[in-house]
């Protein structure tokens, strides 16, 4: 079960839109990263991670990704807590978690899908569905597909929350209008019952 956070996390980087973001290695972004800049060390963070325009350091990754954590930067906490799930480094879910709940609570979406995720399987912290619900909402009330489906999927199946298929339609629906092919096959099926 520790492997679907990966899975989710390519989703999530697809659906936030950074994966699409390109950070270009530079001495100058060294430079900015090197005096303080959050932005920068996230971006340098971004490019050891990824491997782009240095060769991938995942070590570099969490050394620049925590700089820029420690100054609030809620996407650069929930990519630490992406490597503490043990994505290039080794797995830590406390620190995981930490990282999570400090970008969930800035209302960074995809924190608190990895938040959810937490409570979902009991990593880190200890099962606990309502929460994994309440963070589901929040994230998918800011429009991420990826908690609108699994939200959905809670819904359908009574997990966390009474179980509602009107509501579960409307969240399947809300992920399938931004193209998530699962929330479309689901909802095929649930409207034919």
């Amino acid at each position: 079960m520790k492997l679907i956070p990966l899975f989710v996390l390519f989703g999530m980087f697809a659906v936030s839109g950074w994966a699409e973001e390109k950070t270009i290695y530079s001495p100058e972004l060294v430079k900015n990263a090197e005096s303080g800049d959050a932005k920068a060390q996230f971006d340098l963070g971004a490019c050891y991670s990824k491997g782009d325009g240095v060769t991938q350091d995942y070590k570099e990754a969490v050394k620049w990704y925590t700089k820029s954590a420690e100054q609030g930067n809620a996407e650069a906490q929930y990519c630490l807590g992406i490597c503490y799930e043990g994505n290039g480094v080794t797995p830590d879910w406390s620190k995981a978690v930490k990282w999570f709940t400090k970008s969930a609570e800035q209302g960074n979406a995809d924190g608190q899908v990895g938040l959810a995720g937490c409570f979902e399987y009991g990593n880190g912290v200890a099962k606990d569905q309502k929460e994994k619900v309440k963070w589901l909402t929040k994230s998918a009330e800011q429009g991420n597909a990826e908690a609108q489906f699994r939200l959905a999927r809670c819904y359908e199946r009574g997990n966390g929350v009474t179980k509602d298929k009107k509501e579960a339609v409307k969240w399947y629906t809300k992920a399938a209008e931004q193209g998530d092919e699962d929330a479309k096959r689901e909802l095929k099926t649930l409207n034919s019952k």
